[in-house]
């Protein structure tokens, strides 16, 4: 009797013992079992009081958003005080330990991979038939994405400031987020000169579908021989993806799931790359910006920073920042315009502020990477 009750009390350690690599000791193990367990209790009770302030920011920000939302629809006026005036709490304690005893992959707090052009191809090809025809040059793809853009009313200024803004000047079509040539990870799954997000792509075909198969179909019949095959070979690959992303609710939310958590929603950002259809997704994006604000009343031509501000936080936050008086924007901070993860990611609304810093932030980056060779490349192509 007694060797089992023993037996049974130390059978964690002897888990713990058996998990530990060859030449590390059993003492060593335990004392980094028990450093993690000091330097997780002090990270827990650092993290506690910065998530209770925090949710009450964040809930705040959200009760005020309500509000102006609600005054909008009755035609109310909206006031200084129906924004959050201070700035978020930020965490400043130490950061989560490393569990030395958690299985490989993400640990608590950490994100999955992001999935990179590579993983968009491979699935787009496997779920769905699809190779996006790449271009046999950026310059090609600069001439058919400004050729779309201006013939649906976007503006020189328009188009390549926000390509400024969103690639620095130089970006490529496929261009994504975080990855250079010394670093293969992304930090998100934007791609392309107004950086598309894979949730984008998915909305794209579900909601525009027709503009989508109509263009493709119009160079089809222009077409003869193997080049018209291989056009209604992408055209039945792009019917398919069409009725996958049709296959949930037509809300952003369902979309999102579908874009990150499927093979098939990350194989539908391949279109981004596409040279017939890459184009007018990213002009349809932009056009459906400016549509919203004339449907909200806004008639003024959008200045490429104030397209940019809809662009990046979306079409009803950016109208919001747009259509703000100016004295209002030195004092409403960037946090009333988004959600707090997003906040949190968004290393440019963090650093500006306020609405004020984050448009003129926006202007100047688009004045300085004028000359940038990219921007220079379309803004030819836009002539």
């Amino acid at each position: 009797m007694r060797r089992a009750v023993f037996a049974a009390l130390i059978a964690p350690f002897a888990v713990t013992l058996s998990a530990c690599a060859p030449g590390v000791s059993a003492t060593s193990t335990f004392a980094a079992a028990g450093d993690y367990e000091s330097r997780l209790a002090a990270y827990e009770a650092a993290r506690r009081p910065y998530e209770q302030a925090a949710e009450a920011y964040w809930d705040a920000v959200s009760a005020k958003r309500r509000i102006r939302n609600s005054k909008r629809r009755n035609h109310q006026p909206v006031l200084l005080e129906d924004y959050v005036l201070d700035q978020p709490p930020v965490y400043s304690g130490p950061p989560r330990p490393r569990d030395p005893n958690a299985p490989p992959g993400p640990q608590p707090g950490e994100r999955p991979p992001i999935p990179v052009i590579a993983d968009f191809i491979a699935n787009a090809k496997s779920q769905f038939g699809f190779v996006p025809d790449l271009p046999a040059s950026d310059l090609e793809f600069k001439r058919a994405y400004a050729r779309v853009a201006l013939a649906e009313g976007l503006t020189r200024e328009q188009i390549v400031g926000v390509y400024i803004f969103e690639t620095g000047g130089n970006g490529t079509y496929d261009t994504q987020a975080g990855v250079t040539p010394k670093r293969a990870t992304a930090i998100s799954p934007a791609v392309g000169y107004n950086q598309l997000l894979s949730t984008n792509s998915v909305s794209m075909l579900a909601e525009h579908s027709p503009l989508i198969l109509n263009a493709l179909r119009a160079k089809e019949r222009a077409l003869t021989g193997e080049a018209k095959r291989a056009m209604t070979r992408k055209i039945e690959a792009v019917r398919r993806m069409i009725a996958y992303a049709k296959s949930v609710p037509g809300k952003w939310s369902e979309y999102d799931k579908l874009a990150k958590q499927t093979p098939g929603g990350i194989g539908i950002h391949a279109i981004v790359l596409d040279r017939d259809i890459g184009p007018l997704v990213q002009t349809q994006k932009l056009l459906n910006s400016v549509l919203f604000a004339r449907m909200k009343g806004y008639h003024k031509p959008l200045k490429a920073a104030e397209l940019e501000l809809m662009n990046l936080t979306g079409d009803s936050t950016g109208l919001d920042m747009v259509t703000m008086p100016a004295e209002y924007r030195a004092k409403v901070p960037t946090a009333n315009f988004f959600q707090q993860i997003g906040y949190e990611r968004n290393p440019v609304a963090r650093r500006t502020g306020v609405v004020g810093n984050l448009i003129a932030d926006i202007d100047n980056q688009m004045q300085r990477g004028a000359q940038a060779a990219g921007a220079r490349e379309l803004a030819a192509a836009a002539n």
